[in-house]
C-alpha cells in the first residue's frame, strides 16, 4: 500500500554518525500521515533479506517522484544511515526527499542492527551489509518484492534486473557503498562521505610507514563511544528483534567485532590476538576489497575529522585510481570532529539538502547527472578539490588540482630545538623526554565536537615531549596533504621490551604539527596527531601525519612535536625515556606537501 506522508523529523546536529548523547535519547516519534509533498510520495516498506546466513528484515522508505511510472522511469538513489542512526535521522531522511524532489527514485533504509532493521551490527561487512544492500538493488530492479508484495517497475534499467542506481551517505553509510559495490557490479555511481579505508588504522592507528602487522595505538574515546552507541540500541528501539541480540560478551555486535573491541580495551596485544584483531578489521575495510570495486566513485572526506582523517580517503583514491576505477576526491571542511554540519561558507549540509547552493552539493548532482542520467556533456569537476578556511569568499573557498601536491618542502630537526631549512644549519645536540604513568598531553576530547561541548585547548607537559620550531615565515605556506617525518630515537628501556611476545611493550609516541602565531598562540592543526607504535626502536622510522589543509601565514612559525602520550589514546606500558640526537649528517627530517610551490 502506498502511503502519502509528511514527516517533521527533529534535525540532529550529528546527522551522519549518531553520537553518544543522541544514542541515549528517547525513541524517535514520527508525526501521523499528513499532506504529502506534491513532488513525491513515500511508501514505508519492510524487506526481508538473507545476509550472513540469516534472515534480516530491513526497514525502508521508498520515495517516488510525481510523474514517474513504468512508461516514464527514473534512475534511483540508495542511501542509509551513519552509525547509530536510522532511515529517519536528519541526513538520511533528507537524502530521500532531496533526490526525489530532483526526479530520482529514492530508497533509504535503516542499516542492519539500527532503527527497526534486524540483525547484528557487523561494521559494514561486504558479505553481510553489502549483501543486504545488493538485495535492495534487486528490489529496485524489479527482481524481488517487499514483504507486503510491493514491486518496483519504474526505475530505469540497464538490463533486466539491473537498475540504474547510485548510492550516497556518510561515515557508516559511506563504507557500506564500497562494500556493496564489491559484491554487486550493478551500481552505477557512489558518493562515500567521511568514511574509512582501513578500520585498523581508524580505531588503532599506527602512522609508521610499513607498520602494518604491528597493532597501533588504541583510539579509546572514539571507539568506546561507538561501542556504547551500539550496545545502547534497546534504549533507542526498546523492542529489538531477536536477530539483533548476540550471545557473546556484547549484545548487538557480531562476535568477531566483540572480540576486537575487548582486545583493544585490554591493552594487551599478544601475537595470536593481534592477528585476529587485524584480520577482522581488514575484512570489513575497503582496503581489503577495493580491487573488486569498479563503480565510478566521488570521495568526500572531512578536514575536521580525528575519527576518519584525510589519509583514509587518500588511500582509497590512490587504490581506485591505480586500478582504473573512475574516481575523484573532495576534501571538505567538516567531519566527525566538527558537529557534522556544513557550517562553513559554501559547505554542504545534508540535513538541509542544500545541493545546488554548495560546492560539494553541485559536484554530487553533476556526478549523478553523468553516471545515472547518462548526461555525457556534464562536467563532473577536477580530480581533486579542497576547502581553504582562510578564504572568506564562499565562491572561492575551494581550490582544485589534477593531483595531490608533492612533498617538496623540507625541514631538518636541529639539536638545539630549531626546525631549519638547510641540513648545514643543523646544530649538534641531544635532548630527552620521559613519559609518566598517566597521560601528560591533550589533543582533543573526541566526542566534544559532535556533542557541541566546549573543548579544552591542546597542551603538553614540560619534560614529556620534544619540539622543533621554525623561524617566522617570510611568506604564506599552504600545506595540502599528509606531512612525513623521518626520525631516529634512543630508548634503552624500549629496546629491552620490543622483542616481547606482546606488541603492547613496544615504544609509543605521538607526532603532531602546531602553528605558532607571532604572539605565541599555538594551534594544533585540526587537533590531529599521529600515533606511532615503533616497529624497531633501533632503526630510523618514517611517520605519515594525518593530512591537513592549512595556511601558515606570514610571520607564523611551524612547530613539530613528538610527545610521550595523548589522553585520547592508550599509551606506553611502563616508563620509557626517549632521547633524540641530532647532527648535520644524521638528523630527523620533516617533509611537507605544499600547494602552489
Amino acid at each position: 500500500m502506498e502511503v502519502r506522508v509528511s514527516r517533521r523529523v527533529p534535525r540532529s546536529r550529528a546527522p551522519l554518525a549518531l553520537v553518544l548523547g543522541a544514542a541515549l535519547a528517547a525513541p524517535l516519534t514520527l508525526t501521523p500521515p499528513a499532506t504529502a509533498d506534491p513532488a513525491y510520495t513515500v511508501t514505508p516498506l519492510k524487506l526481508t533479506v538473507s545476509s550472513g546466513g540469516r534472515p534480516c528484515t530491513v526497514d525502508a522508505d521508498l520515495y517516488r517522484p510525481a510523474g514517474v511510472d513504468r512508461a516514464h522511469p527514473a534512475p534511483a538513489v540508495l542511501g542509509t544511515n551513519g552509525f547509530g542512526g536510522s532511515k529517519s535521522d536528519g541526513s538520511t531522511d533528507t537524502v530521500g526527499k532531496a533526490f526525489a524532489q530532483r526526479g530520482y527514485v529514492s530508497l533509504v533504509y535503516s542499516g542492519l542492527g539500527f532503527g527497526r532493521s534486524g540483525c547484528l551490527i557487523s561494521l559494514d561487512d561486504p558479505d553481510i551489509d553489502g549483501a543486504a544492500a545488493s538485495q535492495l538493488v534487486d528490489f529496485l530492479g524489479g527482481k524481488r518484492t517487499a514483504d507486503d508484495g510491493t514491486t518496483v517497475d519504474f526505475v530505469t534499467l540497464d538490463a533486466p534486473g539491473d537498475p540504474r542506481v547510485g548510492m550516497i551517505g556518510g561515515s557508516y553509510g559511506g563504507a557500506v557503498q564500497l562494500a556493496t559495490a564489491a559484491v554487486d557490479h550493478r551500481l552505477d555511481a557512489l558518493v562515500p562521505m567521511i568514511t574509512w579505508n582501513d578500520l585498523a588504522y581508524a580505531l588503532a592507528p599506527n602512522n609508521t610507514v610499513g607498520g602494518r602487522g604491528v597493532p597501533g595505538v588504541f583510539k579509546w574515546q572514539w571507539t568506546n563511544g561507538f561501542y556504547l552507541i551500539g550496545e545502547g540500541q534497546p534504549l533507542l528501539q526498546p523492542n529489538v528483534a531477536p536477530s539483533r541480540v548476540n550471545s557473546f560478551k556484547c549484545l548487538h555486535f557480531v562476535t568477531r567485532a566483540c572480540r576486537t573491541i575487548h582486545t583493544l580495551n585490554s591493552g594487551s596485544y599478544p601475537a595470536d590476538r593481534t592477528a585476529e584483531l587485524l584480520a577482522f578489521a581488514r575484512s570489513v575495510s575497503p582496503a581489503s576489497y577495493l580491487h573488486r570495486v569498479r563503480t565510478p566513485t566521488l570521495l568526500v572526506q572531512g578536514q575536521a575529522d580525528t575519527l576518519f582523517n584525510l589519509n583514509e580517503a587518500t588511500a582509497t583514491y590512490r587504490t581506485l585510481s591505480a586500478q582504473g576505477t573512475p574516481v575523484k576526491m573532495i576534501w571538505q571542511s567538516w567531519g566527525h570532529s566538527a558537529g557534522l554540519t556544513g557550517s562553513a561558507a559554501g559547505e554542504l549540509d545534508l540535513s538541509k539538502g542544500n545541493l545546488e547552493t554548495s560546492y560539494v552539493g553541485r559536484r554530487v548532482l553533476a556526478w549523478f547527472d553523468r553516471h545515472l542520467r547518462g548526461r555525457t556533456d556534464v562536467d563532473t569537476g577536477p580530480a581533486f578539490a579542497y576547502h581553504r578556511d582562510w578564504i572568506t569568499d564562499p565562491d572561492r573557498t575551494y581550490a582544485t588540482a589534477d593531483r595531490l601536491p608533492a612533498q617538496d618542502r623540507t625541514f631538518f630537526l636541529s639539536g638545539d630545538g630549531k626546525l631549519v631549512d638547510n641540513r648545514n644549519k643543523v646544530a649538534r645536540g641531544s635532548r630527552s623526554y620521559t613519559n609518566w604513568t598517566a597521560p601528560t598531553s591533550h589533543s582533543e576530547s573526541s566526542l566534544a565536537g559532535p556533542l557541541g561541548l566546549p573543548a579544552a585547548p591542546p597542551r603538553d607537559t614540560e619534560g614529556t615531549y620534544l619540539d622543533w620550531t621554525s623561524a617566522p615565515l617570510a611568506r604564506p605556506l599552504d600545506v595540502v596533504g599528509a606531512p612525513r617525518a623521518t626520525l631516529k630515537v634512543r630508548s634503552p628501556k624500549a629496546e629491552r621490551t620490543q622483542n616481547s611476545h606482546d606488541a603492547a611493550d613496544r615504544l609509543v609516541l605521538f607526532a603532531k604539527l602546531y602553528d605558532v602565531a607571532p604572539d605565541g598562540t599555538r594551534t594544533l592543526v585540526r587537533r590531529l596527531v599521529a600515533p606511532v607504535r615503533v616497529p624497531d626502536v633501533t632503526k630510523s622510522f618514517t611517520v605519515t601525519l594525518p593530512g591537513i589543509v592549512h595556511r601558515y601565514a606570514t610571520g607564523h612559525r611551524l612547530r613539530f612535536v613528538i610527545a610521550a602520550s595523548d589522553d585520547a589514546y592508550f599509551g606506553n606500558r611502563g616508563i620509557k625515556p626517549v632521547t633524540v640526537v641530532s647532527g648535520p649528517r644524521n638528523t630527523g627530517v620533516l617533509r611537507l606537501p605544499v600547494a602552489g610551490s
